[in-house]
């Protein structure tokens, strides 16, 4: 999913599920970070402090991406998680390993980890944890089908929908590769780089595809996104309704029909293929209080001025240098970046070495 979901869906669906303005602010900046904390290691401070964090996302054609161990603490945890085939701890999908890699919309999994982010509600990073955990339960959904490792199983063909491929992604790749470059560039990325969903370009994260594919198997895949995209913001509002009441297993009403009615029709509305352009409609139907909750200007940076990090340390670059140092303040401990990162890190870990062992998956 993109930022239009993960940003603005997600603060409308807080906002749907009960939270007040703040505290939806913080879950949907979190939930669109996970894509925009692309930077990893150690700051250090003028006074001799440090702080140690880690990424959640690569950009591009990172070199990270070919990185075995990178794949493992970045697309495992925070963008494919592993579905087990759908099957529960202790059970395994008929078929090879890769199987029980394979991400699967609210798999057993998933609502381990729903669990785990419930049981840590009352910690100052709850909310920040509960962003992150949001972005990976919402992608369960979009990225269905597809793996975060490099394996033949993300191989897509005869990719086919009703509207023209992807602009940006494609002039990224035309600038890649120059003269060399043509409309085989999922096919490209599929053979040489089949890592998730690449091959299929941005087609599972756009809100408004209707589209179909030829999996590695020959099985031609019909995905709906508008359906898929409301099933999973009604998951996640009724997650964050038990989260609010603490229990994972809660009775709670989830959105009205008229709220999914509302989020469907939006989804279908806004067409454009840059993600950024549909998040700015999606802002604003809030500033204009479209959902039943008062209206409110929302914004979201993710580097530079104005943004979390230049809260926290006061840097405007976009990618750090190791010879960096910043002035260190008190607040820096109960700032939003520094919990997220907290948060960041408590997720990875509980997702590796204790939800995914359960499972009999072994991920770094």
């Amino acid at each position: 999913m993109q930022i239009d979901f993960h940003h603005g869906v997600t603060y409308v669906v807080a906002r749907l599920a009960g939270f007040g303005h703040r505290e939806a602010e913080t879950i949907a900046y979190c939930a669109q970070y996970v894509d925009d904390a692309t930077n990893g290691g150690v700051i250090e401070f003028t006074n001799q402090a440090m702080y140690s964090r880690i990424y959640s996302a690569h950009k591009g054609l990172d070199y990270r991406h070919f990185d075995k161990l990178s794949n493992h603490h970045v697309w495992i945890p925070f963008h494919f998680l592993p579905g087990n085939g759908g099957k529960r701890a202790g059970e395994n999908p008929q078929g090879s390993f890769i199987e029980k890699i394979i991400c699967r919309s609210d798999s057993y999994v998933a609502k381990d980890m729903l669990l785990a982010c419930i049981r840590g509600r009352n910690e100052p990073l709850g909310l920040h944890r509960l962003g992150i955990t949001m972005h990976v339960y919402a992608d369960t959904w979009a990225h269905e089908g597809f793996a975060g490792v490099n394996h033949v199983v993300n191989d897509v063909k005869a990719l086919d929908d009703q509207d023209e491929p992807d602009p940006g992604f494609l002039a990224r790749l035309e600038d890649f590769f120059g003269d060399q470059f043509d409309r085989a560039a999922g096919r490209f990325v599929g053979d040489s780089l089949p890592l998730g969903h690449g091959a299929a370009l941005s087609y599972p994260d756009r809100p408004y595809l209707r589209w179909r594919y030829r999996d590695s198997r020959g099985v031609t895949v019909v995905r709906d996104n508008p359906v898929r995209f409301v099933k999973a913001a009604q998951a996640m509002c009724i997650a964050m309704q038990r989260y609010m009441v603490g229990r994972v297993d809660a009775e709670v009403p989830g959105l009205s029909v008229h709220q999914r009615g509302k989020l469907g029709s939006l989804f279908e509305t806004f067409k454009d293929t840059d993600g950024a352009l549909r998040h700015r409609k999606w802002l604003e139907e809030i500033a204009r209080g479209a959902f039943g909750f008062p209206p409110v200007r929302l914004a979201y940076k993710a580097k530079g001025v104005d943004s979390w990090k230049y809260q926290a340390i006061g840097t405007r670059r976009l990618i750090d240098k190791k010879s960096d140092r910043f002035t260190y303040d008190p607040s820096f401990l109960g700032s939003d970046w520094k919990l997220f990162h907290d948060a960041l890190e408590a997720h990875r870990f509980e997702i590796i070495k204790v939800i995914l062992p359960r499972y009999g998956i072994c991920a770094a």
